[in-house]
């Protein structure tokens, strides 16, 4: 197993991105409680509840000068945890709650404008394995708080 922190949460009640800072968020099967979500073709549900990423891709990125920051892509949890560690059928515990990774979450335009160029395709886990934003569905509902430590279990 491994460990991580939370680095951010973000959720809008709004709709769209980027999706601004909270200081929990309350975590239903379906999503996160009062969160609006325009296209429910492409997001939320059972199986993309709750949207996450790997603070190291956010970093990387910045450093290769994309303007992309903490909500921007439209994420629900920023983690401070290896981005290798991420992927389907991995579960993330939280003190209350419990998620397992479904899938990836595929980038469209809507992100654009958190990378030079509009080069939203570099967080498609097609082309950069691993390096992307990931959906979850809820195993155990609750609230989850800034700065909460979270487990990592690969081995379900």
């Amino acid at each position: 197993m491994i460990s991580g922190t939370i680095s951010g949460l973000f959720a809008t009640t709004v709709g769209g991105v980027p999706k601004p800072r909270v200081d929990s968020l309350e975590v239903e099967t379906l999503g996160i409680k009062d969160e609006i979500i325009r296209d429910k073709k492409h997001h939320g549900g059972p199986e993309k509840a709750v949207c996450l990423i790997s603070e190291e891709i956010i970093q990387d990125l910045q450093v290769k000068g994309h303007p992309i920051a903490g909500g921007t892509t439209g994420e629900n949890i920023l983690l401070n945890a290896p981005y290798q560690s991420l992927k389907p059928g991995v579960q993330l515990e939280f003190d209350k709650v419990k998620l397992e990774i479904t899938m990836a979450a595929s980038p469209c335009k809507t992100i654009g404008d958190s990378f030079l160029n509009k080069e939203f395709n570099l967080l498609s886990d097609k082309k950069y394995p691993g390096k992307t934003r990931w959906y979850a569905r809820v195993l155990v509902e609750g609230t989850i708080e800034q700065d909460e430590n979270v487990t990592i279990n690969s081995n379900v």
